[in-house]
Protein backbone atom coordinates (compact mmCIF):
# COMPACT_ATOMS: atom_id res chain seq x y z
CA UNK A 1 0.00 0.00 0.00
CA UNK A 2 1.12 3.33 -1.04
CA UNK A 3 0.60 6.39 1.55
CA UNK A 4 0.97 9.65 0.91
CA UNK A 5 2.57 12.03 2.74
CA UNK A 6 1.66 15.89 2.58
CA UNK A 7 3.09 19.26 4.15
CA UNK A 8 3.05 22.90 3.97
CA UNK A 9 -0.96 23.55 4.36
CA UNK A 10 -1.31 26.77 6.93
CA UNK A 11 -2.88 30.00 7.14
CA UNK A 12 -2.20 33.01 5.65
CA UNK A 13 -4.04 36.16 4.53
CA UNK A 14 -5.00 36.98 1.59
CA UNK A 15 -2.59 38.15 -1.13
CA UNK A 16 -0.15 35.32 0.40
CA UNK A 17 1.41 32.28 -0.38
CA UNK A 18 1.99 28.90 0.38
CA UNK A 19 3.81 26.10 -0.97
CA UNK A 20 2.56 22.14 -0.80
CA UNK A 21 4.16 19.28 -1.01
CA UNK A 22 3.38 15.27 -1.48
CA UNK A 23 5.56 12.30 -2.20
CA UNK A 24 4.81 8.19 -1.72
CA UNK A 25 5.70 6.28 1.30
CA UNK A 26 7.78 3.65 -0.78
CA UNK A 27 8.89 4.09 -4.70
CA UNK A 28 6.65 4.16 -7.30
CA UNK A 29 6.41 3.10 -11.36
CA UNK A 30 7.73 5.54 -12.77
CA UNK A 31 4.26 6.38 -15.34
CA UNK A 32 1.73 8.00 -12.90
CA UNK A 33 0.02 11.27 -12.46
CA UNK A 34 -0.11 13.40 -9.26
CA UNK A 35 -1.99 16.26 -8.24
CA UNK A 36 -4.08 18.45 -5.91
CA UNK A 37 -7.58 18.59 -5.36
CA UNK A 38 -9.30 20.90 -2.77
CA UNK A 39 -12.79 20.20 -0.84
CA UNK A 40 -14.36 23.18 0.99
CA UNK A 41 -16.70 22.54 3.67
CA UNK A 42 -20.26 21.81 1.87
CA UNK A 43 -18.67 21.17 -1.11
CA UNK A 44 -17.55 18.63 -3.58
CA UNK A 45 -14.35 17.79 -3.48
CA UNK A 46 -12.63 19.43 -7.19
CA UNK A 47 -9.92 19.56 -9.05
CA UNK A 48 -6.69 22.14 -8.65
CA UNK A 49 -4.17 20.73 -10.54
CA UNK A 50 -2.65 17.77 -12.22
CA UNK A 51 1.10 17.16 -13.45
CA UNK A 52 2.03 13.73 -15.62
CA UNK A 53 5.35 12.33 -15.19
CA UNK A 54 5.99 13.69 -18.25
CA UNK A 55 5.13 17.05 -17.33
CA UNK A 56 1.99 18.18 -18.75
CA UNK A 57 0.18 19.80 -16.52
CA UNK A 58 -3.52 20.80 -16.46
CA UNK A 59 -5.04 23.38 -13.85
CA UNK A 60 -9.09 24.32 -12.77
CA UNK A 61 -9.75 27.56 -14.53
CA UNK A 62 -10.08 29.26 -10.85
CA UNK A 63 -6.33 28.72 -10.53
CA UNK A 64 -4.36 28.88 -13.59
CA UNK A 65 -2.94 32.68 -12.87
CA UNK A 66 -2.12 31.86 -9.56
CA UNK A 67 -1.15 28.31 -9.29
CA UNK A 68 2.06 26.54 -10.03
CA UNK A 69 2.25 23.11 -10.08
CA UNK A 70 5.90 21.19 -10.60
CA UNK A 71 7.39 17.64 -9.60
CA UNK A 72 10.75 16.27 -8.76
CA UNK A 73 10.82 12.96 -10.91
CA UNK A 74 13.98 11.72 -8.96
CA UNK A 75 11.89 12.06 -5.55
CA UNK A 76 8.46 11.50 -6.86
CA UNK A 77 7.68 14.40 -5.04
CA UNK A 78 5.06 17.12 -6.27
CA UNK A 79 4.72 20.50 -5.62
CA UNK A 80 2.20 23.62 -5.62
CA UNK A 81 3.12 26.64 -5.58
CA UNK A 82 0.52 28.97 -4.54
CA UNK A 83 0.39 32.98 -4.79
CA UNK A 84 -2.48 35.69 -4.24
CA UNK A 85 -4.11 33.35 -1.93
CA UNK A 86 -7.96 34.53 -2.19
CA UNK A 87 -10.53 33.55 0.81
CA UNK A 88 -12.43 31.36 -1.80
CA UNK A 89 -9.19 28.89 -1.46
CA UNK A 90 -9.84 28.05 1.53
CA UNK A 91 -10.32 24.25 1.92
CA UNK A 92 -8.59 21.13 2.19
CA UNK A 93 -6.22 19.92 -0.23
CA UNK A 94 -5.73 16.49 -1.05
CA UNK A 95 -2.64 15.23 -2.84
CA UNK A 96 -4.13 12.07 -5.37
CA UNK A 97 -1.30 9.83 -7.14
CA UNK A 98 -2.86 7.80 -10.11
CA UNK A 99 -0.90 4.70 -11.21
CA UNK A 100 -1.31 1.38 -12.76
CA UNK A 101 -5.47 2.39 -12.89
CA UNK A 102 -5.23 3.30 -8.99
CA UNK A 103 -5.85 5.77 -7.39
CA UNK A 104 -4.37 7.18 -3.60
CA UNK A 105 -4.71 10.18 -1.80
CA UNK A 106 -3.48 11.85 1.15
CA UNK A 107 -4.69 12.91 4.46
CA UNK A 108 -5.41 16.33 3.56
CA UNK A 109 -3.91 19.62 4.30
CA UNK A 110 -5.81 22.21 5.40
CA UNK A 111 -5.23 26.00 3.62
CA UNK A 112 -7.13 28.57 5.45
CA UNK A 113 -6.90 32.39 3.90
CA UNK A 114 -8.32 35.56 5.61
CA UNK A 115 -9.27 38.86 4.33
Amino acid sequence: QVQLVESGGGSVQAGGSLRLSCAPSRNIFSINVMGWYRQAPGKQRELVAVITSSGVTNYADSVKARFTISRDNTKNTVYLQMSSLEPEDTAVYYCNLKVLSTNYWGQGTQVTVSS
